[in-house]
């Protein structure tokens, strides 16, 4: 049988062979398509407009990516696909709007306190939302439609108590840096510094420490890690601190590149959620990569189509990227 599968590989040419390998390899071939992208916009636009889009691409994606990493971890361990996600990140918005506008302290405190008052929601939630659901034996659908309801409450409790008109955090939006004969925002370049720091770091927690490898645990089989010693139930309250707190982030560094408003957080939703996808559902390695790529490819489009249209850019890569690997390009079937 050996014999007849070497025969027939044999047989193939050299460019079926290499097709086959490169189907083993989708983040490579992804890798090199991004590159042809990048390649064919430096020769019809230029290198200037190509770097300089890409930094506000990095700037983009760093958000996703912190946005789609607490999705991922939630619904790696739990398996609960969590629509109120991106109201976590409208919430961690508005209370660094609290603390830096309405009670006049400096953004940094305001960015600590977002992150904490965003794990703190989300650990109440679990307490006396999900974890009871849990326990009375509720499906994915339930849970589905309660995390939407959830969206709508926490959406709307926010426009009642801050009303629908724009907002904006003491931020400088005005100040660039140069580098290398390109420009970017100050708040941009900081952005994308503190979402890298932040995601290396996770990146790191997950691969290489004890509470990393026992959330791998979780997301592999949730039943045999309890059987094991591992005690679930703290492991579950960090995944909501760690989803909580970087939602939260999330939401700040969104808002002080943008304007604050009650519908950004689920605006930002879908794109988060194909960053999930396009990653490997489940694999937060996947979001961490998927986010920033994704963010890239949006802000690329801009060169050639007008920029009302990026978003739409986004999903038109995960449906073709679904299409070819359904698992997406990370995909990896029950990992964190």
């Amino acid at each position: 049988m050996e014999a007849g599968a070497l025969a027939q590989a044999d047989e193939l040419s050299p460019y079926e062979r290499w097709r086959e390998s490169m189907r083993d390899r989708p983040a490579m071939v992804a890798g090199l398509v991004i590159l042809a992208i990048a390649l064919a916009l430096v020769i019809a636009e230029g290198l200037q407009a190509v770097a300089d889009t890409a930094l506000t691409g990095l700037s983009t994606g760093s958000i996703y990516a912190l946005g789609a990493v607490g999705l991922t971890l939630v619904y790696g361990i739990l398996k609960l696909v969590n629509f109120a996600h991106g109201d976590f990140l409208t919430f961690g918005a508005y209370m660094a709007f609290l603390v830096n506008i309405t009670w006049d302290l400096p953004f940094v405190v305001a960015v600590f306190w977002a992150m904490l008052a965003t794990a703190i929601l989300g650990i109440l939630l679990e307490r006396v939302m999900w974890a009871p659901m849990r326990a009375r034996g509720a499906g994915m659908l339930q849970l589905l439609l309660m995390s939407i309801g959830l969206a709508l409450l926490i959406r709307y409790a926010i426009q009642f108590i801050w009303g629908t008109q724009l907002r904006q955090l003491d931020v400088n939006d005005t100040a660039t840096v140069e580098f290398l004969g390109l420009s970017i925002g100050r708040i941009f370049l900081i952005v994308i510094i503190v979402g890298f720091v932040v995601l290396v770091a996770t990146g790191l927690m997950l691969r290489f420490t004890t509470l990393g490898k026992r959330m791998r645990a979780l997301s592999d089989n949730i039943e045999l890690a309890e059987t094991s010693g591992i005690n679930t139930s703290r492991v579950i309250f960090w995944t909501w601190v760690l989803a909580g707190g970087f939602a939260g982030l999330a939401g700040v560094l969104l808002g002080a590149t943008t304007q604050l408003q009650p519908e950004m957080g689920f605006e930002l939703l879908l794109p988060i959620f194909a960053v999930v996808v396009l990653g490997g559902i489940g694999d937060a390695f996947g979001a961490l990569t998927a986010g920033i790529l994704l963010g890239v490819v949006i802000e690329w489009s801009t060169l050639v189509i007008d920029e009302r249209w990026k978003t739409t850019i986004g999903f038109v890569v995960l449906i073709l990227v679904l299409v070819i690997r359904p698992q997406g390009i990370f995909g990896k079937a029950k990992a964190i």
